[in-house]
């Protein structure tokens, strides 16, 4: 009779490390068990090359002060991981570098990793093998992204005594999350912690698209901004707000024939451009008409630092930009807007459901950040849901 060959099982090693590999950034942390804001770090998730052909890698880009033209790659394009060349080199950089906040031995640490809903088989499969393969994690799980944030405190975002923190947390019941990230948005049902595959729906405008649309408006009506991806993005981070009324707000800037209504102090605004050679970053202040400031643009009067201030004053690109996340037809997608791609999520659910969905709405991702967004997001979902269902969103903390 053959003898049973005895296998030993070695102890899971103690260490997990979370990481959120997000299209604009990685928010990455060790697991404890009474997490702060501080165990996460955020990393650029790209590489930056400058004018002089010097390579920036993730979290290196803090150091950098010239951001001119600035020529960025991204790994992850659309929402997807596609390019694990320059991801390996950004998580080399950020996981194995001994200089690192999250340095670590991948043998003796368990991963857990995000991915995109809906992400195609064979990016899964990549994403598999690198793990293991070229960097041999302990334990390796791989989840969607929105899925996770049913394990937050969900209550406690809506005004609840927040729970005591405990291991083996349960996940929220019902859960409808709405991500507005980078690349994309998606709109993903979670129950008892698992997505309702088939109810999950996209919208292909994220900051990116925002970004670039506002690149492009900016180069029609004031400079040639094509090649300043940076600068733009962070302008719009600043400036952008959502209207709760589209129509009036723009009527309020109108122009035509060559004259200007009298300016609106609550929309129009001056945008003072960085000056990468004295360090100066972009900031926004209210709109100054006068002749002063016209002067001191054009370069015959500098300010008391001895520096030319140079800025563009923005009215109705301040909102027109984020509106395409309620009305893509604006620029001519034939998709619907966010809060339609709400109602369309809760059509592939159970009608059972529909309350305590629309009861539990979080929103996440960078966009949810710019101001009146919630307000208006939450509007619109009232106007379509059913009367009978109580509507709540919040937005979970940064």
């Amino acid at each position: 009779m053959p003898r049973r060959s005895i296998v030993h099982e070695q102890p899971l090693p103690s260490q997990i490390l979370v990481v959120d590999n997000g299209a604009y950034t990685i928010k990455a942390g060790f697991a404890s068990p009474n997490p702060d804001l501080s165990d996460c770090h955020v990393i650029p998730n790209c590489l930056a090359r400058e004018r002089d052909r010097k390579v920036w890698v993730g979290a290196e880009i803090e150091s950098c002060r010239d951001f001119g033209e600035m020529a960025f790659r991204r790994p992850v394009e659309k929402g997807y991981l596609v390019n694990w060349e320059a991801e390996k080199a950004i998580w080399d950089s950020s996981f194995l570098d001994p200089k690192s906040n999250l340095h670590c031995d991948p043998r003796d640490t368990n991963l857990i990793l995000t991915e995109a809903p809906n992400t195609m088989a064979a990016l899964q499969t990549n994403c598999d093998q690198v793990v293991f393969e070229e960097y041999g994690f302990a334990t390796y799980s791989r989840h969607i992204g929105p899925s996770l944030n049913a394990y937050n405190d969900i209550q406690h975002l809506f005004g609840a005594p927040a729970r005591e923190s405990r291991p083996n947390v349960k996940p929220a019941e019902c859960v409808l999350v709405i991500d507005s990230g980078f690349s994309h948005s998606t709109v993903t049902p979670v129950y008892k912690g698992r997505p309702i595959q088939q109810a999950i729906r996209r919208l292909d405008i994220g900051g990116r698209f925002l970004t670039n649309y506002l690149k492009e408006i900016l180069s029609i009506r004031h400079y040639n901004l094509i090649n300043e991806e940076h600068l733009v993005n962070e302008a719009k981070e600043k400036i952008c707000l959502v209207s709760n009324e589209f129509r009036n707000d723009l009527e309020r800037t109108w122009q035509s024939g060559g004259s200007r209504k009298p300016d609106d102090k609550e929309i129009v605004i001056d945008y003072v451009l960085p000056d990468y050679n004295t360090g100066t970053q972009g900031y926004m202040r209210p709109h100054d008409p006068s002749l002063a400031a016209r002067v001191k643009k054009m370069g015959a009067m500098a300010n008391p630092g001895g520096v030319v201030e140079d800025f563009i004053t923005l009215g109705n690109e301040r909102f027109a930009v984020p509106e395409l996340l309620f009305n893509p037809m604006d620029v001519g997608m034939k998709e619907a807007g966010l809060p339609e791609t709400v109602i369309q999520s809760l059509s592939g659910l159970p009608p059972g459901l529909w309350p305590a969905m629309l009861a539990n709405i979080v929103v996440v991702g960078g966009n949810c950040l710019m101001d009146g967004l919630m307000e208006r997001l939450e509007s619109e979902i009232r106007q379509l849901a059913p009367a009978e269902c109580t509507v709540r969103i919040a937005r979970a903390p940064e």
